[in-house]
């Protein structure tokens, strides 16, 4: 016999108390009924009328927005971005919320994602429970820092770029994006006209006048001529093979972190915040404390931003093994500390070319994983070189909490961690943990 089909609850409003805030943007509230709701545009405390946008009777949770507020928190800001609100952009979480009240919010979701996944408090992670600001991003409540550096626009059935909307492919037009860096904005992206193409990536490099689009044309389009006020390279992602190709100018882009410049190609991996990346780099190697002469790692390392910092501080005698999965990064790892004979680049998953290495010991470790982190058998073997420290940058503290569990298992413990808010108006957070062998703790 075939199951009815459950009744939508999408469109249904319900009027709640708005309780914690939760991993990902939103905060939980409960129905009268005692259904989870997840709700957007809320913050804790608040009373507010809550639209469903996803879910059905049954279900275990349903998604809602804040469509109306009925008691609000003393947090609450008129959002500055025009385009933020119910059923628009999806790429701010927390326009509505004073700056403080942003990076307290995130705070609490670092602690609750430590006790669940990893059994930690604040204290036993060495941790002071407070997120920072980056250099520059302290603005008065209602107005917007202009960080991210790349920005990838989506293009509409009209050729109009814009934003895709939270958890959906429609995309919402708009004429200026608050958050994006000065140098993203200055090409104009939002008054042009894209037909013909998926989407649309603007990127301004930090420390030097770089600015490059990258296009990505629908199946059988034509690329637009790109004539913009200023230089700027173009490429394009092919339709078949999906790589990134030059259309006119440099293929790369140069950045600058820690006194060196860095060539990042077309579609590689470099921290989106102005200040990212040298924030980062301090906290790494305060944490680290390089001595001359050791031996380190750097994990899932990109254009070598961590490798060339280690390098720099190791000495002659000291060695970086970096390693890396994406081709073109490796590339530009290469070319970036070509003039430190001992740092050397493996091609490949860390999982994989990580034990062919044949390295049984090493001092320190540096690992910055995608947002899934780096699993249970990544860790395994990490704590099995007796590390005097490793530092783990995490973009996602879900993710970090269960790789700190695993790192518990083998004999470590955290030493520090510090959080640092890079992505503003958003519900990202970037977290630095320094472990060092338990033993050491005791």
């Amino acid at each position: 016999m075939q199951a009815e089909p459950k009744t939508s609850l999408v469109g249904e409003e319900y009027e709640v108390e708005i309780g914690p805030v939760a991993h990902g943007g939103h905060c939980i509230a409960r129905t009268s009924e005692g259904q989870v709701l997840f709700v957007r545009h809320a913050l804790p405390g608040e009373r507010v009328v809550a639209r469903v946008t996803e879910g059905e009777e049954g279900a275990r949770f349903l998604r809602a927005d804040a469509v109306r507020v009925l008691e609000a928190s003393k947090d609450r800001v008129e959002p500055p971005c025009p385009f933020a609100g119910p059923g628009r952009c999806g790429g701010c979480d927390w326009q509505h919320a004073k700056p403080g009240a942003q990076r307290r919010l995130k705070g609490e979701v670092i602690a609750e994602q430590l006790q669940r996944l990893a059994g930690l408090t604040p204290e036993e992670a060495g941790w002071d429970g407070t997120v920072m600001p980056a250099e520059g991003d302290k603005v008065p409540a209602g107005q917007v820092p202009q960080w991210r550096t790349r920005v990838q626009y989506a293009v509409d059935a009209s050729g109009h770029a814009g934003l895709r909307r939270h958890r959906s492919h429609e995309v919402e037009p708009i004429d200026r994006c608050l958050i994006a860096a000065e140098g993203v904005s200055e090409l104009g992206v939002e008054q042009r006209d894209w037909s013909g193409m998926e989407s649309v990536e603007a990127i301004a490099a930090t420390g030097s006048q770089d600015r490059q689009v990258i296009l990505t044309p629908k199946p059988g389009a034509r690329l637009p001529i790109v004539e913009l006020d200023r230089p700027v390279s173009v490429m394009r992602v092919g339709e078949k093979d999906g790589g990134v190709h030059r259309v006119h100018g440099r293929p790369f882009v140069r950045e600058r972190a820690d006194g060196r410049t860095y060539r990042v190609g077309s579609g590689g991996f470099w921290q989106v915040h102005t200040k990212a990346a040298d924030t980062l780099v301090t906290a790494v190697m305060q944490g680290l404390l390089p001595r001359k002469g050791e031996m380190a790692l750097d994990l899932y390392c990109g254009a070598g931003l961590f490798a060339g910092a280690l390098a720099d501080r190791l000495g002659e005698q000291g060695a970086v093994l970096g390693i890396e999965s994406g081709k073109r990064a490796v590339e530009d790892a290469r070319h970036n500390l070509a003039d430190f004979p001992r740092v050397r680049i493996e091609q490949g998953k860390v999982e994989s070319v990580l034990p062919r290495t044949g390295i049984t010991e090493v001092d320190l470790v540096v690992l910055d994983p995608p947002r899934a982190g780096a699993g249970r058998k990544t860790v395994e073997h990490l704590s099995s070189l007796g590390a005097r420290r490793i530092a783990y940058v995490a973009c996602d503290p879900a993710a970090l909490a269960r790789d700190l569990a695993y790192f518990r298992e083998g004999g470590y413990r955290v030493r520090t961690l510090r959080a640092f808010d890079l992505f503003p108006m958003t519900h990202h957070v970037e977290c630095v943990a320094i472990l060092e062998p338990a033993a050491k703790g005791l």
